[in-house]
């Protein structure tokens, strides 16, 4: 599986990719918000996880841009909890909502 991370904390790409490398899995990350979806718009991925708070281009907006013609996973890792921002996500199209730290 290849996966791409969309975080702007260089520690947390670093952090998820370890893990998930030393899983098998194949892992690109962008640390802002118009790379993440150039990346996610012309690679190949199995799943996505996306930071809210992005430079460049927030998560919501970004995510909104990918989905009509990518349906991709995406998992939201955000510190946003508000029940609020958790709504905001799924109606963009995230498929899971998970909050930091976790």
């Amino acid at each position: 599986m290849k996966i791409l991370i969309i975080e702007d904390e260089v520690k947390t790409i670093d952090y998820l990719k370890r893990g998930l490398t030393e899983q098998g899995y194949s892992v690109d990350a962008a640390t802002d918000g118009l790379d993440g979806l150039h990346l996610a718009s012309t690679g190949d991925y199995d799943a996505i996880i996306l930071d809210i708070m992005l430079p460049g281009l927030d998560g919501i907006s970004l995510l909104k841009s990918l989905r009509p013609s990518n349906n991709t996973p995406v998992i939201m890792l955000t510190a946003k909890d508000a029940v609020a921002s958790r709504l905001e996500g799924f109606q963009a199209g995230a498929d899971d909502y998970l909050v930091k730290p976790f």
